[in-house]
């Protein structure tokens, strides 16, 4: 009989997700981590309010949530299952983690503010640095969007300060 995993779900709230992505307002879409299984899956939610600067344009006398950001949410999701997979460990400063591809991408409900959207995100598989997953998001129960997402995690040299600053020669800046 195979054993089951009795390892303790992990939760992580706002804050400790702002140490795992880089993504600020108004581009962080993950509000709260309810369950994640590492080398499994994650459950997060997005509170969407009407508060959202996307809703001014999209569309002004009816505000939906726009695909492509209930795309991103999930990839966020993605980005913190992945962190946990990780044998090594994640500095947000040193790694950059990119959509390389979404597949099989359907919407089938309108999101509203108002609305939690819940992010369910299932690790398929790893190649070096290319991760799969089947992404799902969900309100009320009811399917909202789902997707095959392709990511890819990328390590960096930690910048520094004298990369922000202009290079000053003869007392002009380049």
């Amino acid at each position: 009989m195979e054993q089951e995993n009795t390892s303790p779900k992990i939760t992580l709230d706002i804050h400790k997700i702002m140490t795992l992505l880089p993504h600020r307002y108004p581009i962080l879409l993950v509000d709260r981590v309810t369950e994640l299984v590492p080398h499994k899956s994650i459950r997060a939610l997005k509170n969407v309010s009407i508060n959202e600067p996307f809703f001014t344009g999209h569309f002004p006398t009816r505000p939906v949530m726009p695909g492509v950001l209930i795309l991103e949410a999930l990839a966020q999701a993605a980005a913190l299952l992945t962190f946990a997979e990780d044998t090594e460990p994640h500095d947000p400063a040193t790694t950059l983690y990119y959509f390389a591809g979404i597949d099989n991408a359907r919407f089938k409900k309108v999101v509203e503010p108002g609305d939690q959207l819940i992010l369910d995100v299932t690790f398929e598989r790893k190649v070096r640095n290319i991760y799969k997953f089947k992404a799902k998001a969900s309100v009320d129960g009811k399917l909202a969007a789902e997707a095959d997402l392709t990511c890819a995690v990328q390590h960096i040299e930690k910048p520094t300060v004298a990369d922000a600053l202009p290079l000053v020669t003869d007392g002009k800046a380049s």
